[in-house]
């Protein structure tokens, strides 16, 4: 079987969840002008920054022809507001670089909602997207072992953190069982894409797509996609 994926291409990717990842980088790692740790503290968080609007500028400008907007629709101000005013309400200091610290946190813990809500959106996804938000899962996963860890070993505990981190971790367990089930991990699904769930019903007078594979008990997480949040 012969795997396509999409290289050089924008298909599947929502550019809503990479300018919030944009914006939860900058408003995390602006300390870099007034906190300096070491020279490799400072690169990662340049990096992270460029890396993230780059990633932005690529979807919109270099490869907007092959960007999929019209499936990309969640209403990102109901994930922006929220974090916001959760952020001035809840932190660990009533200070400007403290408090946009902890919006990162929240919106970061959400920001790939409209990721998922555009893949439920059309039923399935392309390899590649399959592989990217199953490496973004895994790498949130992760930091509960790190949380784990530093609890055992150093007595760090940041309840705004892990409270976030289980919200975002939980919001990936549908997916994993998707990706998992359906042998994305190898390459499975027709034409190298995953089949998730049933797509949308057609507009009137259009010819209805043929049915996908459904399983039962759809997680909590694809019943919220079912919200319209566009």
């Amino acid at each position: 079987m012969v795997i396509q994926t999409s290289r050089k291409k924008a298909p599947g990717i929502s550019g809503k969840s990479q300018v919030l990842f944009a914006v939860v980088f900058t408003a995390r790692y602006l300390d870099l002008f007034t906190n300096y740790i070491s020279l490799y503290n400072t690169c990662m968080k340049v990096v992270y920054i460029a890396c993230s609007f780059t990633t932005v500028w690529m979807i919109y400008s270099k490869f907007k022809a092959t960007y999929d907007g019209n499936h990309d629709t969640f209403r990102v101000e109901f994930l922006v507001i929220p974090t916001a005013i959760l952020a001035f309400l809840v932190n660990h200091d009533f200070t400007p670089l403290e408090i946009l610290w902890t919006f990162s946190i929240y919106l970061e813990s959400v920001a790939i909602l409209p990721q998922l809500f555009m893949v439920s959106k059309t039923g399935e996804a392309e390899t590649i997207t399959s592989h990217y938000l199953f490496a973004l899962g895994v790498y949130r996963t992760l930091y509960l072992f790190n949380w784990i860890w530093r609890y055992h070993f150093e007595g760090f505990f940041d309840l705004i953190a892990i409270v976030a981190g289980l919200v975002q971790t939980v919001l990936y367990c549908d997916f994993f069982y998707l990706y998992i089930t359906k042998g994305s991990w190898w390459g499975g699904g027709a034409g190298g894409s995953l089949h998730l769930l049933q797509p949308c019903p057609p507009s009137p007078g259009a010819l209805a797509p043929p049915p996908l594979p459904q399983r039962e008990g759809q997680g909590w997480p694809l019943i919220l996609f079912s919200w319209d949040f566009s």
